[in-house]
């Protein structure tokens, strides 16, 4: 970014005060202790703190003004709302650059699936996109206002609670390119039913441009029917007979990192992909990446090449890290639905070893969290996981699924908490030992993993 404080405030829809127009802006940071010199510090007020308590903590560290709903008595850009204005700032500086936009969506795999698209997209120009899961009406604006004006492939992920969000967001980033993962259980309490998720991701699919291609996931019959929604080209990935991006041949190591060989039916050629990151599941990611090289004009050799090189860059997804005791932790701890808890359980299975899903409560399934938690338990008993720690009291059903599937005691466990897990693992655990941890993010199981394998990285 390189703009004026006027030039922000025109771009916002707000009102300068306390400040010289003249004075330049070139980064946007949401936190006070981020802020630089050049910096404009966006005030947002959450349920638990109000960003204009920090506006001056922010401008004596260097921002030269703060995006305010008030006047703050320092210099400030004073909007209606902050949130909104930042999104306004975004779609004007996004309108400046000359980056072809890919967007994904989806209930699960949108980060892996995000990153495996930039690791591809790297081979054919400059590419911007961010580590980890910046897909809020926050996150996504803050990554196009950090693009620099050279960029070429902008990757965006975007997130959403309800409808209208996503659409939100597509405004904003105005995407070439639009890829939907799934529809699956996540955000089941926000919206009441699967149709109601696929409703809202569609939203993606619509907001294309007629120049623009929909990568839809051929496997999910939900993201399939998207295709009538797309207003220019649909390309199906899967491993359906009739995606033209198919996968077939699907091996797995002893890590569970996939082998596979790649078809793109519209030039007849054919690749094999071995990707670096852990799951059966990361097939239907992978494929969405070949999706996006091949409408961007890359060839499927280069794509593969690049697949085949690509590592995990954002945390807590399928890390395994195998320790000096020769316990190894399978750190998927970012997140959970019924869907990535059941491919998380299925990579563990095929690696050898005795194997332990130690899984936290699956948040925001609504009515169908009890339910879906039993079916996680009996899930572990019939894919023939050997231990089972289920921790929290959200579990406790899970917990009395896998023993109805006919878990004995020693196999399925219940603990209270984070600390308890713990312990029981730091007694039980040996040699040879593979380890699932997989939770909702806000159940913190991050810790236990950090604590199990002593901050080793993967």
């Amino acid at each position: 970014m390189n703009l004026t404080l006027s030039d922000v405030a025109q771009r916002c829809g707000g009102v300068l005060l306390h400040a010289d127009g003249l004075i330049r802006v070139d980064s946007v940071v949401t936190d006070s202790r981020d802020a630089v010199a050049g910096a404009l510090f966006v005030a947002i007020a959450g349920d638990h703190f109000d960003g204009h308590d920090f506006a001056a903590q922010a401008i004596s560290n260097g921002a030269v003004a703060a995006l305010t709903s008030r006047d703050i008595g320092q210099a400030c850009v004073v909007v209606d709302d902050p949130v909104l204005a930042l999104g306004r700032l975004a779609a004007s500086v996004r309108r400046d650059l000359d980056a072809r936009t890919i967007a994904i969506t989806g209930s699960s795999g949108k980060t892996s699936t995000k990153d495996l698209i930039a690791a591809v997209l790297m081979g054919a120009g400059r590419t911007v996109s961010p580590i980890g899961s910046f897909n809020t009406e926050v996150g996504l604006p803050l990554t196009i206002l950090g693009a620099p004006p050279d960029t070429e492939y902008l990757v965006l992920e975007m997130g959403m609670r309800g409808r209208g969000h996503i659409a939100y967001l597509v405004d904003i980033a105005s995407p070439h390119i639009g890829v939907v993962t799934n529809v699956g259980s996540a955000h089941l309490e926000l919206l009441g039913s699967h149709a109601e998720i696929a409703i809202a991701k569609s939203e993606l699919v619509q907001g294309l441009p007629e120049a623009g291609v929909a990568i839809l996931n051929g496997d999910d019959v939900r993201v399939r029917a998207m295709a009538r929604l797309a207003p220019g080209q649909v390309v199906l990935v899967g491993e359906s007979f009739d995606c033209q991006v198919r996968a077939t041949d699907v091996i797995l190591d002893e890590q569970a990192r996939p082998s596979f060989r790649v078809l793109d039916h519209a030039s007849g050629q054919a690749a094999r992909v071995t990707l670096r990151a852990s799951g059966r599941h990361q097939v239907a990611n992978a494929l969405s990446a070949v999706g996006v090289g091949l409408a961007v004009g890359m060839s499927l050799h280069d794509i593969a090449a690049r697949l085949n090189e690509a590592v995990p860059v954002s945390p807590w997804r399928m890390e395994v890290v195998t320790l000096p005791s020769g316990i190894t932790i399978v750190n998927d701890s970012y997140n959970a639905n019924p869907e990535s808890v059941r491919a998380a359980l299925e990579a563990l299975v095929t690696m050898p070893g005795r194997t332990w899903a130690v899984l936290g409560e699956m948040r925001e399934l609504g009515e169908q969290s009890d339910v879906a938690h039993e079916e996680v338990g009996r899930t572990t008993v019939r894919l023939g996981v050997q231990n089972s720690v289920f921790i929290g009291a959200g579990t406790r059903p899970a917990y009395l699924g896998a023993l109805a599937e006919g878990a004995r005691g020693e196999e399925s466990l219940f603990v209270p908490d984070v600390e308890s897990a713990h312990l029981l693992l730091q007694e039980r655990l040996r040699p040879g030992d593979v380890v699932l941890i997989k939770a909702s993010r806000s159940i913190g199981l991050d810790r236990l993993a950090s604590a199990l394998s002593g901050g080793a990285r993967p």
